[in-house]
């Protein structure tokens, strides 16, 4: 199977600690570090080494991940488990600056899913609606 953008990065990250990330949602609090490979976000916006090996290179990669037959639903699911947690702030969840991070993916996959109504319901219950505008700007130039 080809992998033009390398998917399996991301598969092999979550590999050995996808069932503790999901614990840890479940919980409604990240306590360990997994950020940059579960809800990664676009080029551009990260620095750290992780954050550069995790980026999603613009819109066809974040389609290719979403289509893609494990990584696509892993992240519906910790999206929905996230959801669970109303009345809780992402800081609350992830703590900052991954409550950031959070936002970034958020906006980067409903982009990429026209209008996605689980993206959109995330960015309403955390963020008021508002998508993250370095992200916005990032896709911009790309378009």
């Amino acid at each position: 199977m080809q992998d033009p953008y390398n998917l399996a990065r991301f598969v092999e990250a979550q590999r050995p600690l996808f069932s503790r990330v999901m614990d840890e949602l479940h919980a409604g609090r990240k306590r360990s570090h997994w950020m940059w490979f579960i809800f990664p976000q676009l080029q551009g916006l990260g620095r750290s080494e992780m954050a550069s090996l995790f980026a999603i290179s613009g819109l066809a990669e974040a389609r290719a991940y979403l289509q893609h037959e494990v990584l696509g639903p892993r992240l519906e699911e910790a999206v929905k488990t996230v959801l669970q947690h109303s009345g809780t702030s992402a800081e609350r969840i992830f703590g900052s600056p991954d409550d950031l991070k959070f936002r970034s993916c958020l906006t980067l996959f409903l982009s990429a899913e026209s209008g996605s109504p689980l993206y959109q319901q995330a960015l309403d219950q955390f963020y008021s609606g508002e998508p993250d505008r370095r992200t916005l700007d990032l896709l911009g130039r790309q378009i």
